[in-house]
């Protein structure tokens, strides 16, 4: 019987022609035996069982064919925090988190309301509703399969003071009286114009879901609509932080207008300007 590293190496061989084939063959081999990291390490000159031989390299088969990782194992970390996702949900990326950097350096005393707009998975409102207790998380979202998602991680990380409300946009904030009432409001908004998508990796094409990226010719049809909404709803001093694509920082900062202030893009770890803070002014 071949033992957990011979097998783990072999995955890595046939995913080869793949970016970070190793780590992903090892993320694989270590959903199929369910060991943590360290029981990885520890046991790797164990024997594998034929049955779970057979499921990994299936796993990877599947892999090879473009199916995200994230979408054969149902888990991505986020923020540290092991996510549920699955296909029809965005995969949440790394350099989202920078919105929750921001966010959390406002640290604002008596936060009472926070808007995730977009929400998928629920990644940026599980967050918000930890690091600020006591505020109120409203997590909005137009796909039933996103929010459904976003509901079992809350309930699978015991994260309360959620509440998950399906429309575009800011469509079910409306009669709820909350114009001039949001502390902060965050999203992940689709900026991926329609010639991008066609050169996008198969793997997105093919499996990720398309609303949840592609915004009309330009990439901005919803960050424009994201502005206007949000300053319907922000209280004065309140603030609005989101994510924009490769390029797009300029064309962002003149959708502004007067009732904004301090509006400042920041970069990811790439150098890329990738998230835009936002005031509503006094």
């Amino acid at each position: 019987m071949p033992t957990l590293q011979e097998i783990y190496r072999e995955g890595a061989r046939r995913l080869g022609g793949l970016d970070e084939s190793a780590l992903e063959s090892r993320i694989l081999l270590r959903h199929v035996t369910n060991l943590t990291p360290e029981a990885f390490e520890r046991d790797h000159r164990l024997p594998l069982s034929f049955q779970r031989e057979r499921a990994f390299f299936r796993l990877i088969k599947r892999r090879l064919s473009g199916v995200p990782t994230a979408y054969l194992t149902g888990v991505r970390e986020f923020w540290s925090i092991p996510l549920h996702v699955r296909p029809g949900v965005l995969i949440p990326r790394p350099e989202t988190e920078l919105i929750l950097e921001k966010a959390l350096e406002t640290r604002a005393e008596g936060m009472r309301l926070a808007v995730d707009i977009g929400t998928g998975c629920g990644c940026l409102a599980l967050v918000l509703a930890r690091e600020f207790p006591g505020c109120r998380v409203l997590a909005l979202d137009i796909s039933r399969k996103a929010l459904r998602v976003a509901r079992m991680n809350a309930r699978r990380l015991a994260v309360s003071g959620i509440e998950f409300l399906r429309g575009d946009l800011f469509a079910p904030l409306e009669g709820r009286g909350l114009s001039d009432e949001c502390d902060l409001i965050v999203s992940n908004p689709p900026y991926v114009t329609e010639k991008e998508w066609g050169e996008l990796a198969r793997e997105i094409r093919d499996h990720e879901p398309r609303r949840a990226l592609v915004a009309g010719v330009n990439g901005l049809e919803i960050i424009e609509k994201l502005i206007l909404g949000a300053g319907r709803y922000l209280r004065k001093g309140g603030r609005l932080i989101f994510e924009i694509g490769l390029g797009q920082s300029d064309r962002v900062l003149d959708l502004f207008g007067e009732e904004w202030r301090w509006v400042r893009p920041f970069d990811d770890l790439a150098g890329i300007p990738r998230v835009i803070v936002a005031e509503k002014r006094d």
